[in-house]
């Protein structure tokens, strides 16, 4: 390895690796918030919440590797681009396809790794993190039982409003469901108040019960009683329950009782899962297909009869049962049709809601089995996407590339989720769910990295735009000539601009120049999005709290990048004050809100315009 290649490679290093760190961490207490209802109360061992945490970093993975390989390749390339050490290169002869050669076989191993990685640890560990969380909720509770919400202890679950006493024993609005061999809630228990008695932290409690009604649905082996919904109510002054809990304290916490999500199987376990569900869904198609055709002697209508031999009817069926049959008869006749069609009906929604049923959990796990795949090829697309993009900026550090890249990010990990939403209820393909992000930035890693390699802008509209400045360039030389030019010229004879000034003036055209084109990016980025998301999102409730919070954030940032790039435009007018005649800014900032890519294009050529002019 030559030397450039070792010190591209350990920079990068030395940065991805920090960086990983600290996204995992801040994606691990976002975990632990997001769970913190089943960790608080339970008196947990500190190796059981060590052993949470370790199974729930694995899952993070598949969201903070593209995102680490993102920020990092915008950093590094960028701060090589700031320090001039790419034009050190290309002054040696050295390309950036060369300086990216490295950091390219690199990453490609890394995305063969993050597959192998997303379909070994990652199924494993989710298997364990959710088998875990389960048996989290059968241990006792510290304090055995927690207000407002219903905890399942022993044979009952019980639920109080409040508790209140020296050590929380008086319980206040009582309601406990007995469980029984059925399955259903027959026997309920309300009381106004109640008393704990014994230890807390002992196997048996003793609840004592004060003015209180018991219920219990007596459950009836005639059809005709079980209609009245028969039950029995006792009211009682004290009631006197014993409840035990020393089952809760025999949990296991490495029992795996749940193997079959899927999240928790590897691509052979996906793939087999999926012919399964497949061959369900098939089944119960011909099935329900079955049992309406024989419901109507579809299949028996003909059996003894040569279609070829039956004479044209002349007449309608409902005609010939007029002229045939009864009232009574007629009546018969059509209770007996109605009944068969509901009972068609009946059979055909069944099968509709089980069959819907089985194609979302066929749809997840075929995304689960693409996301393996789009995990690694996303990490050496995202790479491809922020290296040429920092040597564009030409920014490195923590501050303008951390904002573009968390951006370009979120804009990717949003339309997955969105495609993921849209998939999982049937309405795009699953391939196109997992794919689709993906699909999105393949071709920005190519434009990109076709623009960096030939030290070209972020985006040129010059094939779009030309034609109409030429067409108002036209216009305004017929009208005005070449008035403004001329007069800024006399002036200049008379005039100079002192150096100060003119340093000045160029910067704040830099700095107008780089952030009203981040306010471009993000303008189109959100529109296209918009229109990509809206169509990918239909009928999907979630997403639109989701795109709601994405526009949020991305308008935010627009509006910010806006309003510097009005200030720089300020300025640089204010620096040539007395100069030349200055434009209508309030223009630029109200039209720019809605018309962006116009207010950006107009005022961008009027100030290259004005600063050759005084130059």
């Amino acid at each position: 390895m030559k030397i450039l290649d070792r010190y591209i490679l350990t920079t990068f290093l030395k940065t991805f690796f920090p960086l990983f760190i600290i996204i995992m961490f801040i994606l691990l207490l976002q975990t632990i918030w997001l769970f913190i209802s089943e960790l608080a109360g339970k008196d947990l061992d500190f190796s059981v919440i060590i052993k949470f945490l370790t199974y729930a970093t694995p899952r993070l993975i598949p969201m903070v590797l593209p995102l680490t390989i993102l920020l990092t390749s915008i950093m590094i390339f960028g701060n090589f681009a700031e320090n001039y050490e790419f034009a050190a290169m290309k002054s040696s002869g050295i390309s950036l396809q060369r300086a990216m050669r490295t950091l390219s076989v690199f990453i490609f191993f890394v995305g063969i790794g993050a597959f192998l990685f997303s379909n070994t640890v990652i199924p494993s560990s989710e298997r364990k993190f959710v088998n875990l969380r389960k048996n989290i909720v059968k241990v006792k509770p510290a304090m055995v039982i927690t207000p407002n919400q219903f905890n399942d202890l022993g044979d009952i679950n019980i639920r109080v409003s409040e508790k209140y006493g020296d050590n929380d024993q008086f319980l206040k609005d009582v309601i406990i469901h007995k469980k029984a061999a059925r399955v259903g809630n027959f026997t309920v228990i309300k009381a106004t108040d109640g008393e704990l008695k014994g230890s807390i932290d002992s196997d048996l409690i003793t609840l004592v019960l004060n003015d209180g009604n018991y219920y219990d649905e007596i459950q009836q082996n005639s059809p005709k009683q079980r209609k009245k919904l028969p039950f029995a109510k006792t009211h009682f002054e004290q009631y006197v329950l014993n409840i035990d809990l020393s089952s809760l304290d025999n949990v296991d916490m490495d029992a795996q009782q749940y193997s079959k999500g899927y999240n928790m199987l590897n691509v052979n376990g996906l793939r087999n899962e999926i012919d399964t569900l497949s061959i369900q869904v098939n089944t119960e198609y011909k099935s329900a297909d079955d049992d309406v055709n024989r419901r109507n002697g579809f299949k028996d209508l003909n059996r003894n009869l040569k279609i070829d031999t039956l004479k044209k009817a002349t007449k309608d069926t409902l005609d010939l049962i007029e002229e045939r049959f009864s009232i009574k008869q007629k009546s018969q006749i059509y209770n007996l049709a109605f009944s068969n069609v509901d009972g068609a009906i009946r059979r055909i929604q069944t099968a509709k809601r089980a069959v819907e049923v089985k194609k979302r959990a066929l749809n997840k796990y075929e995304m689960s089995l693409h996301d393996k795949y789009a995990l690694g090829i996303s990490c050496v697309l995202l790479f491809f996407v922020g290296a040429p993009l920092g040597a564009i900026i030409r920014k490195g550090g923590l501050g303008l590339p951390i904002v573009i890249g968390v951006v370009l990010f979120l804009s990717y990990h949003f339309i997955g989720i969105f495609a993921k939403n849209g998939a999982e209820e049937g309405g795009i393909p699953p391939f196109v769910g997992s794919w689709l992000s993906t699909f999105i930035i393949f071709p920005l890693s190519i434009f990109l990295t076709y623009r960096a390699t030939r030290d070209r802008g972020f985006v040129s509209f010059d094939i779009v735009m030309q034609p109409i400045r030429d067409f108002f360039a036209k216009i305004s030389s017929k009208s005005e000539k070449v008035k403004s030019v001329n007069d800024v010229s006399d002036k200049q004879l008379d005039v100079i601009i002192d150096n100060n000034t003119m340093i000045a003036v160029e910067k704040s055209r830099k700095d107008f120049k780089e952030n009203s084109s981040i306010a471009l990016t993000m303008f189109i980025f959100l529109v296209l999005i918009n229109i990509i998301i809206t169509l990918i999102s239909k009928g999907a409730g979630d997403s639109k709290l989701m795109l709601l919070t994405f526009n949020i954030l991305g308008a935010i940032t627009y509006i910010v990048f806006h309003i510097k790039a009005y200030i720089n435009l300020k300025s640089f007018y204010s620096g040539l004050k007395g100069f030349l005649k200055q434009p209508s800014l309030i223009l630029f900032l109200v039209v720019g809100i809605v018309l962006f890519p116009l207010a950006y294009f107009v005022y961008l050529k009027r100030s290259n315009r004005d600063l050759d002019s005084v130059r």
